[in-house]
């Protein structure tokens, strides 16, 4: 038996790219169907009109139009909601 104790292995971290989250379309901007508006781990900001949530929690508009935020009030903190408003 050793009367030393083993030398333990060296951590190795590696530098591991981001994931691109975020918004990728603001308020005011104009989107087609299929644009993806925010990109996001969690629900942070919820699906309002013409707008639909992905599998990934992606928001996405369904309809042609202008992006536009609003936030609910009555929460704790307040719940953002995203829109997309059909310009005819």
């Amino acid at each position: 038996m050793s009367h030393v104790k083993g030398a333990g292995s060296v951590t190795i971290t590696t530098n591991v790219p981001g994931k691109r989250l975020g918004v990728k379309k603001f308020a005011g901007e104009k989107v087609v169907c299929g644009n993806i508006i925010v990109k996001q781990m969690g629900s942070v900001y919820h699906p309002g009109k013409n707008v639909k949530m992905g599998n990934d929690f992606s928001i996405y508009a369904v309809a042609e139009g202008e992006v536009r935020f609003r936030r609910m009030r009555g929460f704790k903190r307040g719940k953002y909601h995203v829109d997309v408003i059909t310009t005819k």
